[in-house]
């Protein structure tokens, strides 16, 4: 746990920690919610089409956020806003936990969409910050620190549905640890994550080749992830047919390898450089998918979604890490500019492969997100990295 240390105290291994400690929270938060959405479901009396239209009011949140973070970061440093961001966050999860009707649910959506970009563009800027001040790349760790919460919340909501605990007191629960964490922690977070040369440079300015390229690549794996996020159980169900207690194996063997990934992820680049390990990345995915696709049995799709976890698990990572040693703009800005474009992957992605599976296959449409994976690869190969 991180203690409460005097400014001359903080070594780089308790920034480390701290900002360790906030991927965590932040992907606790995330967790949560996510587990209690049929409780919320079935208390709104939503079908699964009514659901789906809501639950676009966390994209719209998110949207706007990205340039606004990035200014918000770069005005009063990625400490501040990462505060700011997780006591919204936090707050907005509890609003969604006690929200009585559809018309006050939605608006907490799209706070929660909002808040949630405010944490992590700041905190991705902390942990850029952090990792210059170590000789080797940390950044993947702490994104696996993202996914390990993801698993320990989805452990809790479990346990609370089985207890047959309420969400809204479930969200009071996290929003107490959270509270816990961030006071714990917050005074170990670099008190500025940017050099004095960043804060000279221009506010707006457009990006570069480079940055440019980074989306590209974010853009692409985004739109893996987000098929694997939305699209795993129903391929184990309507094209694997596995039986009822083995649809969410493929999501679990997909979120574990990329949980190890990531943790695995700093030790490889720091071996073999980002650029290889993004193309390396890019193939894994695509060779993941296309056995998925060519053989639809439980071993091989498993098998296949495992390599899909590893291969998306380091991408994001190293783009972020790259994204902020921009020399064109500040590291808010810069990781607000990839943020942007790889969102918009991560948000028209599972809505295309819905609308060819319809025309098509579901086979067709993961075999389409294989070529994504190449794209990958492609783009790193030209990237500056």
């Amino acid at each position: 746990m991180i203690t409460l240390a005097l400014p001359g105290q903080i070594t780089p291994r308790t920034h480390r920690l701290a900002v360790a400690t906030w991927f965590f929270l932040q992907g606790l938060i995330f967790a949560s919610w996510a587990s209690r959405i049929p409780s919320i479901q079935q208390r709104m009396g939503l079908s699964e089409g009514d659901l789906g239209l809501l639950l676009l009011a966390i994209p719209l949140g998110q949207l706007p956020s990205l340039p606004v973070t990035g200014w918000l970061v770069h005005k009063y440093g990625s400490r501040r806003t990462a505060l700011a961001g997780a006591m919204i966050y936090s707050t907005a999860l509890v609003g969604l936990g006690w929200a009585p009707s559809l018309w006050l649910l939605l608006p907490c959506l799209v706070l929660f969409g909002f808040a949630s970009n405010l944490m992590n563009i700041s905190i991705n800027t902390q942990a850029v910050g952090v990792e210059a001040l170590y000789p080797k790349p940390i950044m993947a760790s702490f994104h696996g620190m993202w996914s390990l919460a993801g698993f320990t919340g989805a452990a809790i909501g479990t346990a609370m549905i089985g207890w047959g605990v309420m969400p809204e007191y479930h969200f009071l629960l996290i929003l107490a640890l959270i509270l816990l964490g961030a006071v714990l922690s917050w005074g170990a977070l670099l008190p500025h994550a940017r050099t004095e040369d960043e804060t000279e440079q221009p506010l707006f300015v457009l990006p570069d080749r480079t940055l440019l390229s980074l989306g590209a690549i974010a853009f692409c794996a985004l739109i893996c992830e987000g098929a694997m996020f939305d699209w795993s159980g129903v391929y184990f169900k309507k094209v694997v047919h596995a039986d009822k207690a083995w649809v969410g194996a493929g999501y679990t063997a997909f979120m574990s390898t990329m949980a190890l990934g990531r943790f695995g992820a700093d030790w490889l680049t720091a071996r073999l450089g980002p650029k290889a390990v993004i193309q390396l990345s890019g193939c894994l995915t695509a060779v993941g998918l296309l056995i998925a696709v060519l053989f639809p049995t439980l071993g091989p799709a498993m098998l296949g979604f495992m390599l899909v976890g590893f291969g998306t698990s380091s991408v994001v990572p190293l783009v972020y890490s790259a994204a902020g040693k921009s020399t064109v703009m500040s590291a808010g800005m810069a990781l607000a500019a990839v943020s942007t474009i790889g969102f918009l992957g991560f948000l028209i992605g599972p809505p295309i492969i819905g609308m060819v599976a319809g025309a098509t296959s579901l086979r067709i449409s993961y075999s389409l997100i294989a070529v994504m994976g190449l794209c990958v690869a492609a783009v790193a190969s030209r990237a500056r990295l």
